[in-house]
């Protein structure tokens, strides 16, 4: 019988996704506070644009890394 064994490379892969994944999902609700408590100035725009991102950064790459991971070990 021929048993499946989890993919070390692949599962380094994903926990480093997961690994950019945590800051990304403290530091996008930070900006996005810190932008709109400067409504009035304009570095309003930039900390928006950047929270943004980076809450769309954490998204992405815990979608990613969770993926990955779960196909180091389910392949």
């Amino acid at each position: 019988m021929d048993q499946k064994h989890t993919n070390k490379k692949i599962l380094v892969r994903g926990i480093k996704y997961m690994a950019v994944t945590v800051p990304l999902l403290f530091l996008a609700p930070y900006l996005l506070t810190l932008s709109f408590l400067n409504k009035d100035n304009f570095t309003f725009y930039i900390f928006l644009a950047v929270g943004i991102l980076a809450g769309a950064g954490a998204i992405y790459c815990g979608f990613k890394g969770i993926n990955t991971i779960l196909k180091s070990l389910f392949k």
